[in-house]
């Protein structure tokens, strides 16, 4: 088998917390959901707190290097560097899933109503993040603080109400990016039902004592992407797969 993306069609940064400070004092990203995949946070290097409002309402757990969480989709999360220099590595399910809208940022409601209104404001234009752009720095930033703006809001008719309020705006989501559902499909397909379907032939080969698969086992390098790019929760350095080696 040529493996064509990581194990188990997973997808793999590391991201440097925003440290820009908000409205509320606390420096961070941008809050958003997943609608189709599961995130894991592993905590490299300095401390903060990911906020999350979810079927349990609304909690806030420690980031310290040796910390490893993650949480399924409709999780909305904000992470908040406290000590400036907050860095995670993240697993992501299902890539290209994650990279093609998987994501809903929380702006405010007028900006959910419709794909046209939600791209106007959530789109970026692709910028190394490690020059020096103000221009660029400015509208990740925006966005972030338009999103905080509807985060607030959420958060805090979570915590009056519970999480019965937060079904308008997953309502939103699932809207907003149901047109791409077939593309999906296909990724999903190429991706984690592929390598399901390996692994289930390998263990009816396994059964049978056969080994003949085993003869095609290789290496795949990992390659670092140049460019750190503006991201939801912060800079973010990517790797791809290169050729088996």
């Amino acid at each position: 088998m040529t493996v064509t993306n990581f194990p188990g069609a997973t997808a793999l940064s590391e991201v440097s917390i925003y440290n820009w400070p908000s409205s509320d004092g606390a420096a961070g990203g941008t809050p958003h959901l997943h609608t189709a995949s599961a995130e894991a946070y592993v905590v490299q290097q300095g401390r903060g707190r990911l906020e999350t409002l979810d079927s349990r309402g609304f909690s806030t757990t420690a980031l310290e290097p040796g910390v490893v969480l993650w949480f399924t989709p409709g999780t909305i999360h904000r992470a908040i560097n406290d000590s400036g220099d907050l860095r995670v590595l993240v697993v992501m399910q299902n890539a290209g899933l994650p990279e093609n809208g998987d994501a809903v940022m929380t702006f405010p409601p007028e900006h959910l109503a419709d794909a046209t209104s939600y791209h106007r404001v959530s789109a970026l234009e692709q910028h190394n993040a490690d020059v020096e752009d103000s221009s660029a720095e400015m509208a990740a930033r925006g966005r972030r603080d338009l999103a905080l703006e509807g985060y607030f809001a959420l958060k805090q008719a979570v915590m009056e109400s519970g999480p019965g309020a937060l079904t308008a705006f997953h309502e939103a989501a699932a809207k907003l990016v149901s047109w791409q559902t077939s593309d999906w499909q296909e990724t999903l397909a190429q991706g984690a039902e592929r390598q399901s379907a390996v692994t289930r032939q390998q263990l009816q080969y396994l059964e049978s004592a056969e080994s003949h698969y085993l003869q095609d086992g290789r290496i795949t390098m990992g390659q670092r992407q140049p460019n750190r790019i503006y991201g939801m929760c912060g800079r973010i350095q990517a790797w791809g797969l290169s050729e088996n080696l």
